[in-house]
């Protein structure tokens, strides 16, 4: 009779794994690996090795608080000669001695998450259980039968691997990014990633059949979505605000990165971390998307619509001056940021696969929840109204009419012949390199073209909106070079007589401070109404000057002022409006790096930020971060006040943990000056071996 098979030691060979896997960037000393691959184990058995025929080998995975075969959380499966791909198998690989290396794979369409495995040895019907470990299992882009299968690896390594990246800012005239560290491999993340998960409302009501579903992008994509946010009261991680009172807490202008930002909801026993806006919203929900394998993008879409009434169109109500004469619940934000994410739609129709949209900026209610998607970017491109999730609200946002109604002195109110355009320079970074890529063809078809017709049919709204036409008068804004923090610039009304015979019109400017999900400040501008006679097929300008000392107290940290311009044409009768939102500009951070940057040797980072103003500047603080450079943040407060025209400059010492291209990204803060970015491409060679 032969005596009882005993493991002494087994190795789980995280490093290894993880280097195969891609993971082994994450940091934890825990083994993680992705899902539909193989990952190698060595047992190690006391006294002698294992005998085949003699000896059977059976393994326990199992994952959630309730595990079973049924819900797919729970599987015992046989040491066998050959893998079995559609489940749990373990096939060995090397026997040496006592030793035994043993290959272990999960089906591509396991559900992902924390899970502990047992060995359980049998010898002559005498059997031992052993608990060797426990494992996290994420999502596999680089397996063809995964439902977030990726096919170019160019792009893996941009939406899944990348830790850092620019997230885009700005007007549809004057677009810029600003970085940010995703961090999605820094030590913790993966740990709150996976809490979030079972903190959700979801887990908590039905943990079995949560787990059981984690096998989905979908599923898990909406309870992220619905995570990010704190809405639901249901210990989101950021709480929204959008008034420009964050003394509280922190600025939504002045995160750089995620991993802060969730490391403080764990910290704070996941009370929302406050405060967050669209871009914050979307860069952490990105972060969680990568950290659990689904490939992940930032997208952010200018002159964004918010349709509270799904009717399509925006109106907007202005007085004779340009002024606004009263409030709407729908707005035009100059931006709005949101995520897509990489997977299969099996749940619809064949065609709907590929990039989808999560929207994790609380906005309006998606089935109870304040969660947005994930809808099919090729449904929003054909006016699919009808398929999951939230295709109308997304349709709207970037397709919406906006169209000006002014209220004239007598009340009677009069419809602009030019509307806004709606979801404009849909951008996001391009792969591999720190440059825009517009995707707006994903979006919309091009203007005017029968597809969008036939798009605006499907979705039973006719396009309200008056393209201009060329005869007539045409009226746009023009800003002059040096819209800079401090200075004073000029505006200008252009207009153009398209005719051929000589037009009067009186044209007025009206400049306000404006955040960017469209709400309105005080005034900072305004002209008189001026008639000009403009000569056949001439162009005439009329200017406004925005001085400093009118809008210093008045800008919010968007730094963002809307001009409307207001055009009368006397001899037909019709209004014109124009609309342009103008980002004032922050100066530059610089960032000089000396010495040779290598792996785990210091390095000296030089940042210096010019006063631009005529005060100074109080209260300075740099806040730098990056992955692979630093070890979370650095903070460095000034002593003493920023004197007018006078440089802030320091030095910091840097430790590159990684090698390759990495992003040192700074933030400065003080009373006058707020959410000022800058960062510096920075590649580490590698440690000599």
């Amino acid at each position: 009779m032969a005596e009882d098979l005993v493991l002494e030691t087994w190795d789980l060979h995280c490093d290894r794994n993880g280097r195969e896997h891609r993971t082994a960037d994450m940091g934890c000393k825990q083994l993680v690996v992705r899902r539909g691959q193989p990952f190698t184990i060595t047992l190690r058995f006391s006294g002698r090795g294992y005998e085949e025929g003699v000896d059977k080998l059976s393994f326990n995975v199992q994952t959630g608080p309730c595990p079973s075969e049924t819900s797919g959380t729970g599987f015992h499966f046989v040491m066998t000669d050959c893998p079995e791909e559609s489940c749990w198998s373990a096939v060995i690989q090397q026997q040496d001695g006592e030793s035994l290396s043993v290959s272990l794979c999960s089906p591509p369409d396991a559900r992902i998450g924390r899970y502990s495995m047992t060995l359980e040895t049998c010898t002559d019907y005498q059997g031992s259980s052993y608990p060797i470990g426990d494992f996290v299992l994420l999502f596999n882009p680089w397996h063809p039968e995964d439902t977030v299968f990726l096919r170019d690896e160019n792009e893996r390594h941009e939406y899944v691997l990348s830790q850092h990246g620019l997230i885009y800012q700005g007007t549809c005239d004057y677009i810029f990014s600003i970085p940010w560290n995703f961090g999605q491999f820094e030590d913790d993340v993966l740990a709150i990633c996976l809490d979030m998960l079972d903190i959700n409302p979801k887990h908590l009501r039905d943990q079995d059949r949560d787990c059981s579903r984690r096998n989905d992008p979908v599923y898990i994509g909406r309870v992220v979505s619905a995570m990010v946010n704190c809405n639901d009261e249901d210990r989101g991680v950021l709480f929204g605000r959008w008034d420009n009172c964050y003394d509280d807490g922190m600025s939504p202008m002045a995160w750089i990165g995620s991993v802060d930002i969730l490391r403080r909801w764990k910290k704070f026993e996941c009370h929302p971390v406050k405060y967050g806006q669209c871009w914050v919203f979307a860069a952490v929900a990105c972060t969680v998307m990568r950290c659990l394998g689904i490939p992940s993008r930032v997208v952010t879409n200018y002159n964004s619509a918010h349709d509270t009434n799904a009717n399509l169109t925006i109106d907007r109500y202005i007085n004779e001056k340009g002024e606004q004469e009263r409030r709407s619940r729908d707005m035009i934000w100059n931006f709005h940021c949101w995520v897509e994410s990489w997977m299969a739609r099996p749940d619809l129709a064949a065609g709907y696969d590929g990039w989808q949209v999560l929207d994790p900026t609380p906005q309006e209610k998606s089935e109870g929840v304040y969660c947005c998607g994930p809808a099919p970017v090729k449904a929003i491109k054909e006016g699919d109204m009808l398929l999951k999730y939230d295709i109308p609200f997304i349709f709207a946002e970037v397709n919406a009419d906006v169209v000006y109604w002014v209220v004239q002195g007598d009340g009677m109110q009069k419809q602009s012949i030019r509307s806004s355009d709606v979801g404009k320079h849909i951008s996001t970074k391009s792969v591999g390199r720190d440059s825009r890529e517009d995707i707006t063809h994903n979006y919309k078809y091009p203007e005017g073209s029968e597809e969008e017709r036939a798009v605006f049919e499907k979705a039973e709204h006719q396009k309200k909106s008056i393209g201009e036409e060329d005869e007539g008068l045409h009226l746009r804004i023009k800003v002059s070079e040096g819209a800079n923090k401090g200075s004073d610039f000029d505006v200008f009304a252009v207009v153009n007589n398209n005719t051929d015979e000589e037009r009067v019109c009186r044209v007025t400017l009206c400049a306000r401070a404006v955040s960017h999900n469209g709400t309105l400040g005080p005034q900072c501008g305004l002209t008189d109404p001026d008639d000009i006679a403009i000569e056949p097929r001439a162009e005439k300008r009329v200017p406004m000057r925005i001085l400093y000392e009118e809008y210093r107290d008045k800008l919010t940290q968007d730094n963002l002022i809307k001009v409307v311009a207001l055009l009368n044409d006397h001899q037909t009768g019709d209004i014109i409006v124009s609309v342009r939102d103008i980002y004032v500009e922050n100066p530059p951070i610089k960032i000089r790096i000396l010495g040779e940057p290598m792996q785990n040797r210091k390095l000296v980072a030089e940042i210096s930020l010019v006063n631009p103003l005529a005060v100074p500047l109080n209260g300075c603080v740099f806040v730098v971060e990056g992955t692979g450079l630093t070890d979370g943040q650095l903070v460095k407060e000034l002593e003493e006040p920023v004197e007018p025209q006078a440089e802030a400059k320091f030095r910091m010492d840097l430790m590159p943990r990684l090698s390759g291209l990495q992003k040192l990204m700074v933030d400065f803060e003080s009373d006058q000056l707020t959410g000022v970015k800058g960062y510096r491409n920075v590649i580490i060679a590698p440690q000599p071996v």
